[in-house]
């Protein structure tokens, strides 16, 4: 009898034999084809590890640097199956580094196997892994101790690590902990009982996994949740939005709630390629149709209309970072939660958590692998569960606005209650209202370069000429704002990060005033500026590209700060130990090198034209 699908992780510290007990796993369940047993025996000799012996974790360990390192480095999927369940297997990396890769693997699992070298015992990886097996929602983990060939097949020794990890555990919130000792590469209670262990009565790992309950139950009694994931629109009779129901079921006629919009209606049909249904369960695709003509998109999320998910725009998370540039609070990411794609920054950390005592730990950026408690902020609200009610619905992914690389993973606590407390107030005089009255359309000048490019000159002339011109306006200076607002801030890449996000905010607030915002700041990272453009409607932000090369910069150095630089004792400096990343698609190009103040001035202002004496 087939019990369904079972999605299954290994994990444990590095060289536990992860990879040799899926190949064993999957040797002895008598799944593979002669040829894949004949290209194992040929990668055996040449990669092997065990003599004359089939080397079975070559079965997983496909990547030629984990073949020539004898160890796991990316996360490896295997699909099995036996009489009574299927099972999808991901092989996930021992090596702290590799952290981000068990992550990825973790978080669809149902079960988790977490292997320990019998003669090492509990390491610190295996608490955290174990750990982020836990945080990550994964209900039934079973302890396997492996190698115990090495140890004589001591029962002692497996009682005592039994014990060790009985404590850390019940610390880490495991209930449903089984232990099976074995050995994976003499196959001792991994399909079969070992007649080594006699002393040990339980099951074989095999046994245990066609047999450990996947807890589908409470995907069914959850609240209906349908993420529409396209809109279906092959002719002019027909609209239907497809999906797969994450939790719960949906019957045909039942009222459904579409969020974040808040609109009801009815379901009219459940359609399928095999023909409508009656009833959708969990884990079903199917397009459905209702019986009103309502505005639905990628990423809207149908619920029970009695039993909607909640919608917010602010919420705290534990978030695990798994890029090699550090996160940054207040620089600007990309959100994928569902279908939806959204604007987001972290507001703040609150504590990073040391995974391997579980110890909160005070900092101000997120290294990789890091996994900390923070908050955030969306640029729209979306629905959400807490991921601890629904995985699917509370989990989501950072996504670097520039390269497009995932760079984070998140898990949704619970909404801010700013989030639903503060609201836009509406204002009858708005920006163009106080434009005219100033015979001007405001925007914000953003003069960004290298320290001695010559933005804060050129800026201070562009805003003389403007101000002869009768135009209100207002220079915004790198460093006459650090001896105010941001005085409170550094040079550290974070701090950087935040001095640009607060200017922005204060240069789009004076822009909404109705004045010419000029700005005069290095500036270095692109993140930081997309941001600042975002803050305003399109043509309103006008980046200038004060460009002048390091070199005559750094022999203009009117600050003496080059100097400083170049003898240690200013860190953090751009251009010397701290990159400078320029505009790829500026409005204005100012190359200072053949331009002088005044020049580049006139050549603003002249661009600027459109926006003078217009409202």
């Amino acid at each position: 009898m087939d019990s369904g699908l079972l999605r299954f992780i290994t994990c444990g510290s590095v060289d536990d034999g992860k990879s040799t007990l899926i190949g064993r796993l999957l040797y002895e369940s008598k799944r593979l084809f002669d040829d894949q047993i004949a290209a194992v025996a040929a990668d055996s000799r040449r990669w092997g590890t065990q003599g004359e012996e089939l080397d079975l974790a070559l079965l997983v360990d496909g990547l030629a640097a984990e073949r020539e390192q004898g160890i796991t480095i990316d996360v490896a999927y295997r699909y099995f199956a036996t009489e009574q369940r299927s099972f999808i297997v991901a092989d996930t990396p021992g090596h702290e580094q590799y952290t981000r890769n068990m992550v990825t693997g973790a978080s669809t699992a149902d079960a988790a196997v977490l292997l320990v070298d019998a003669r090492h015992g509990v390491m610190t990886q295996t608490r955290r892994h174990a750990w982020l097996v836990a945080l990550l929602g994964v209900r039934h983990v079973v302890l396997a101790v492996n190698k115990m060939d090495a140890v004589g097949y001591d029962r002692a020794r497996f009682e005592q690590i039994v014990a060790d990890f009985a404590a850390f555990a019940a610390q880490a919130g495991l209930t449903d902990v089984a232990a099976i000792p074995l050995s994976a590469l003499k196959g001792d209670n991994v399909i079969t009982p070992s007649a080594e262990m006699a002393w040990y009565h339980g099951p074989t790992l095999l046994v245990w996994l066609e047999t450990v309950p996947v807890d589908e139950a409470h995907l069914s009694h959850a609240p209906l949740r349908f993420p529409v994931q396209w809109v279906n629109r092959p002719g002019p009779d027909f609209r239907g939005f497809a999906g797969t129901l994450v939790s719960g079921t949906l019957h045909a006629g039942e009222q459904i709630r579409v969020l974040p919009s808040g609109r009801t209606s009815r379901v009219a049909r459940l359609v399928t390629h095999d023909g409508d249904l009656a009833q959708a369960v969990a884990g079903q695709a199917v397009t459905l149709t209702l019986e009103d003509e309502i505005d639905i998109s990628r990423g809207d999320l149908i619920c029970p209309a009695e039993r909607p998910a909640a919608c917010a725009d602010q919420f705290e998370v534990t978030l695990i970072w798994m890029a090699e540039q550090p996160l940054l609070p207040g620089r600007p990411y990309l959100l994928k939660i569902g279908g939806v794609t959204t604007g987001v920054s972290v507001t703040g950390i609150k504590h990073q958590i040391d995974v391997n005592t579980q110890a909160r730990v005070a900092c101000r950026e997120l290294a990789l692998n890091a996994i900390a408690v923070c908050t955030i902020a969306l640029d729209r609200e979306v629905a959400f569960d807490p991921y601890a009610e629904n995985r699917d619905t509370g989990g989501f992914i950072l996504i670097d606005r520039i390269s497009h690389h995932t760079v984070g993973a998140g898990l949704i606590h619970f909404a801010l209650r700013r989030a639903h407390n503060i609201h836009r107030q509406h204002l009858d005089v708005d920006k163009a209202a106080r434009g005219a009255l100033k015979g001007q359309r405001p925007c914000v000048l953003w003069f960004t370069g290298l320290s001695g490019a010559g933005k804060s000159t050129i800026a201070n002339a562009v805003e003389q000429q403007l101000h002869a011109l009768g135009h209100h306006t207002y220079l915004l200076d790198g460093d006459n704002v650090r001896h105010g607002l941001n005085r409170d801030l550094g040079f550290t890449e974070a701090d950087r990060v935040e001095n640009i996000r607060r200017v922005a905010e204060v240069a789009a607030l004076m822009a909404d005033a109705g004045l010419i915002v000029l700005t005069a700041f290095i500036s270095p990272f692109r993140a930081e500026r997309d941001m600042a453009r975002r803050l305003l409607p399109e043509g309103d932000f006008i980046e200038i590209f004060v460009d002048a090369p390091l070199a005559t910069a750094e022999a203009r150095d009117p600050k003496g700060l080059y100097a400083k630089a170049r003898r240690g004792e200013l860190q953090h400096f751009t251009g010397i130990d701290s990159p400078y990343e320029p505009p790829l698609d500026p409005e204005l190009r100012l190359d200072t090198t053949a331009l002088s103040p005044d020049e580049a001035a006139s050549q603003v202002v002249e661009h600027l034209r459109p926006h003078l004496g217009t409202c």
